[in-house]
């Protein structure tokens, strides 16, 4: 989530440049833009309460938002990668974060989830890092899609679209097994590659107050469609974790249904993103925690279901749902604080600089540091002796030539212009013409006469 979606910046220009960005902040606030902050706290609360709501489906109105909620809340994540992921190139200190920040956590998880199911709840399941188990399975999609990134950044942007759509209907039609939780991988690439075109223009689009006003009756025409679903279709389709025969359909209804769903889950995603507040809010700051509470509240959530507290009849009532619900909304964000984000830090965000080579280049011994090239220094900019460059306006002219001596050396020149070259400053190539607006330390010329300076010390001989 976070690992995925960590930086707040957008690619295009920088993200605090947005109207929710308040003035005044520190540079490194004013970096993150508030709108992706609170589009992440808001998707990751709806996947706790998603997992919350799992035990409870036997309600219509918990399988219907189950149902709701799942068609668009992990397509908004991969959607906000994508987009994160558009500056990848295999640099150094990219691969270094890349590893840091969804490899570590994926293999500290991955065997975190499995001996802790194998204590608690009997499973016997051995450590295999090549199965995800339960929610590990999004760290490894992010670790492939953000690996083949330039791949999809390099070739035009329809053909990107079109092939990462066929993948993914291919991803539907077969069954690619456990390994790395290749159909989800397959199934999501569409939104990975769609938040990898986007551009500012794009959300600045999303966020607008036609966008908001289109968003309301998408949402509420979804919910109340997911109500009528139940007994109609199952709700693995949205998790998309199995293929069309696995599902129980043939491949002209599963072509359909995927295609549809797709849609949907575009649609709803994009409807979601514009009800996002875009100004800096009381949970804006919770936003770069939401890696912590994907990984963490699964260990709740999971002891819950497995100690069998979902058994208890009240639980299952309209009120019981409700508390569920709030209790969590307060679950996300209670791990999506900062103690509980610095806490976690050399687990979320290990520094690795003990494994890497340094980002600046070993040079054999006495090879000097090439210096930087001087660039041109504009008005205002200080020079190397730390002062600062004096603006054009402020740097002193020359003194205008006196009347008199103009109009002399004008009379001259129309002697020199019949009887042969004369001494005068030659008119510069492209000058401009000679008008009212004229600065006044441009002399006047004649045109239809070619001037050539006298060397210094040749005498002057004057014409009879």
């Amino acid at each position: 989530m976070s690992a995925g979606t960590s930086a707040g910046t957008s690619g295009g220009k920088p993200a605090g440049t947005s109207a929710g960005t308040p003035a005044g902040k520190p540079a490194g606030d004013a970096a993150r833009d508030p709108f992706f902050d609170n589009a992440k706290l808001l998707a990751m609360v709806l996947v706790v309460t998603g997992h919350a709501w799992q035990p409870l489906k036997d309600s219509q109105a918990v399988w219907a938002g189950y149902l709701f909620v799942y068609t668009f809340h992990m397509p908004v994540f991969i959607l906000l990668a994508g987009y994160f992921s558009r500056s990848f190139r295999f640099t150094p200190r990219q691969v270094k974060r890349l590893i840091g920040g969804v490899l570590v956590p994926y293999v500290v998880f991955e065997t975190v989830y499995t001996l802790y199911g194998n204590a608690v709840d009997d499973r016997g399941n051995d450590i295999s890092l090549i199965t995800p188990w339960y929610l590990t399975w999004f760290l490894i999609a992010l670790f492939v899609w953000r690996l083949t990134a330039p791949v999809w950044l390099a070739v035009r942007w329809y053909y990107a679209l079109g092939l990462s759509l066929l993948i993914a209907l291919l991803g539907t039609y077969a069954e690619v097994g456990a390994v790395l939780n290749l159909d989800r991988v397959l199934q999501f690439l569409p939104f990975f590659v769609i938040g990898l075109l986007m551009r500012p223009a794009h959300w600045d689009l999303l966020r607008s107050a036609r966008a908001r006003a289109v968003a309301v009756p998408v949402l509420a025409g979804a919910a109340v469609t997911a109500y009528w679903a139940h007994g109609r279709m199952t709700t693995e389709w949205a998790v998309r974790s199995k293929s069309w025969d696995q599902l129980g359909v043939s491949w002209p209804t599963g072509l359909a249904m995927s295609v549809a769903l797709l849609v949907c889950s575009l649609a709803l995603s994009a409807a979601f993103l514009a009800c996002v507040p875009r100004r800096r809010t009381w949970f804006t700051v919770l936003g770069a925690g939401t890696l912590c509470a994907y990984l963490l509240h699964g260990l709740i959530i999971r002891t819950a279901a497995w100690e069998g507290w979902y058994e208890r009849p009240f639980w299952h009532t309209p009120v019981g749902q409700l508390v569920v619900t709030a209790l969590a909304v307060a679950l996300a964000l209670t791990l999506t604080s900062p103690p509980v984000r610095r806490l976690f830090r050399p687990v979320m965000e290990p520094r690795l600089d003990w494994a890497f080579h340094s980002e600046r280049r070993h040079r054999p011994a006495g090879e000097e540091e090439p210096r930087p090239r001087p660039r041109p220094r504009g008005d205002g900019e200080p020079q190397p002796d730390g002062k600062p460059q004096p603006d054009r306006e402020s740097r002193p002219r020359r003194d205008p030539e006196p009347d008199s001596a103009r109009a002399d050396r004008s009379g001259a020149a129309g002697a020199a212009s019949q009887d042969g070259p004369a001494d005068g400053p030659q008119a510069a190539p492209g000058a401009a013409p000679e008008d009212g607006n004229a600065p006044a330390t441009q002399d006047r010329v004649d045109t239809g006469a070619r001037r050539d300076r006298p060397a210094a010390g040749t005498p002057v001989r004057e014409r009879p």
